[in-house]
């Protein structure tokens, strides 16, 4: 638009200075003698102007003529082209400065004006490559889409730019929630350039939107090969691939399928506490509870974490509290420092009533990094020791105001999650939940359970006080 109003003053300008320089000229007295072989030749400066005007306009035809002469001098030559070359030249040049502009402008977000410039450059050129390719992007660019998919879809019709044609309208349909019709343009694009990096990306994210988890592990293999992703990510990828691709397979009643699937999925990613876990209860089906202690053990060491705890439990649910401390001596004697093991040791101590071991276990935490899960361990301590009611409440009141501690945070948009899941409920992005904890987030109006060793049930809040007092079922007082 400002660019508009800058030729329209130009042009005025322009028009203004030549009218009033044509006054200046038809007002000059005296005349312009002008000597040409003894000849003299008088003529009044306007007469002069229109002279040289006319010469440079000759000059003009001249070269033109010559032009023309010289394309049919080498047409009878044998040039065949060389007249109609020379004829197209001026519009080739028009074309081109039309595509210049429109690409200048279409840099600069003018997609108006790119399109305009597009539509001159298509009237001008035969080249459909660039000319359908420019018409398409300042298209887009401008958002009239029933014009960009016009033009995508002549780029089809060219081995050159059919790739492009089809990732335009992949895109344009994407942003119209036609996620079927996308899948299968990515899928033909990837087919055109399996290197492509954003059709690899789009690719894998429609396929695992889909539930094609196959086709969505062929996309990540080409993904490494082509050198777009780390070989660790892409295992870890592979491994979330196949978990999910066991649950598929387990809902649709295929057991050993889903199986085989649930066990390749550890032993991709032993780290990846969803697929440690199913691989256990995947042991289990068939009785090998040392197969599935093994798993829990190895994936414990790598990332502690309250699943594998209960699902190592469940490996052996009929054991006594001093069975399932001793048994649990494989676990809590690894990552000692980390705080889920401290956790883990006080629960499993509390369950045995050895309340000195779990206070020692659980205090270092509960002063530290006080969380809803230390204190309402140390509660239940004091509640085990023989405390009196208002220490047991003074501990429960601070746990209803502490962090909740570790939970599935996805790391794009900081989503909290009750379980694990392999795309973010709130952002959909892939591949992003991690269990960590986040600072300043109170439990809200109750405290959680102290895990899967120590019991806990919420008793009617107090009268005067308002709050909850927790009941420990396991735990005896002290004498």
């Amino acid at each position: 638009m400002l660019w508009t109003i800058t030729k329209f003053f130009l042009f005025v300008a322009i028009i203004a200075t030549i009218t009033y320089a044509a006054g200046l000229v038809m007002d000059t007295g005296g005349s312009v003698v002008v000597e040409f072989g003894g000849y003299e030749l008088a003529i009044t400066p306007i007469q002069a102007l229109i002279g040289v005007l006319v010469l440079v306009l000759a000059l003009w035809l001249l070269q033109y003529a010559l032009g023309i002469c010289m394309a049919v001098f080498h047409f009878f030559n044998g040039d065949e082209t060389s007249i109609s070359r020379y004829f197209n030249r001026n519009r080739e040049e028009r074309g081109y400065q039309a595509l210049t502009e429109g690409l200048v402008a279409l840099a600069a977000g003018e997609g108006k004006q790119a399109i305009d410039k597009a539509a001159q450059a298509e009237r001008y050129l035969d080249r459909p490559n660039l000319t359908n390719l420019m018409n398409a992007t300042a298209a887009e660019a401008s958002g009239d889409t029933k014009r960009a998919t016009k033009y995508y879809k002549r780029l089809l019709t060219e081995d050159q730019t059919r790739f492009v044609g089809v990732q335009g309208l992949m895109k344009q349909k994407l942003a119209e929630g036609e996620t079927d019709v996308a899948l299968r343009l990515a899928e033909k694009a990837f087919s055109l350039r399996p290197s492509h990096n954003d059709t690899q990306t789009a690719l894998f994210e429609l396929q695992t939107k889909g539930g094609a988890w196959d086709g969505a592990q062929k996309t990540l293999e080409a993904s490494v090969r082509a050198g777009h992703l780390p070989r660790d990510v892409a295992r870890r990828r592979d491994a979330i691939l196949l978990l999910e691709q066991s649950r598929a397979l387990l809902d649709a009643g295929d057991i050993d399928a889903g199986k085989q699937a649930a066990i390749e999925a550890n032993k991709s990613a032993p780290a990846l506490v969803p697929a440690a876990v199913l691989a256990a209860e995947m042991h289990m089906l068939d009785d090998n509870k040392r197969a599935a202690s093994a798993v829990i053990k190895k994936s414990w060491g790598l990332n502690p974490h309250p699943d594998l705890a209960g699902a190592f439990a469940d490996i052996a649910p009929d054991e006594t509290s001093t069975q399932r401390l001793k048994r649990f001596g494989v676990l809590t004697r690894q990552n000692s420092d980390n705080p889920e093991t401290k956790l883990l040791t006080a629960e499993l101590a509390l369950a045995d009533e050895d309340f000195p071991a779990a206070r020692r276990a659980a205090r270092e935490l509960a002063e530290t990094t006080p969380t809803t899960r230390s204190l309402s361990i140390m509660a239940a301590i004091e509640k085990g020791e023989g405390a009196d009611d208002k220490t047991v409440r003074a501990w429960l009141n601070k746990a209803l105001n502490a962090p909740r501690g570790s939970q599935w945070i996805c790391d794009s948009c900081s989503n909290i999650h009750s379980t694990w899941q392999s795309r973010c409920q709130n952002c959909d992005s892939f591949d992003t939940l991690t269990w960590r904890a986040v600072p300043d987030m109170p439990q809200p109006n109750s405290a959680e359970t102290l895990g899967f060793t120590a019991g806990v049930i919420t008793s009617d809040a107090s009268e005067e006080q308002g709050v909850k007092e927790g009941e420990i079922i396991d735990a005896k007082p002290a004498d």
